[in-house]
């Protein structure tokens, strides 16, 4: 799985529902402290839904895009995230 993160709170809003109206219903999701600071939410997502999500932020005027994040679980149950974009 992946995160999206945002220094926005709006802007992590808006990215679901532009999702939303390509018919994709992703998850809000609390942001892992491990992303660094952010807004406290963000956007779940499948990898699959990648290009998608990169098309829809390279169209519009994120000023607040922190990155997209890989959800990897460790075998202790904590989680780590690698910056992929």
């Amino acid at each position: 799985m992946l995160i999206v993160v945002f220094n926005s709170r709006n802007e992590t809003i808006y990215l679901a529902q532009a999702l939303r109206n390509f018919g994709i219903y992703p998850q809000i999701i609390n942001t892992p402290k491990e992303a660094g600071p952010a807004c406290g939410i963000s956007v779940k997502i499948s990898e699959n839904l990648l290009p998608t999500v990169k098309g829809i932020i390279s169209n519009k005027p994120f000023r607040s895009f922190v990155g997209i994040f890989r959800m990897i679980l460790k075998n202790d149950g904590r989680i780590s995230l690698e910056k992929i974009v």
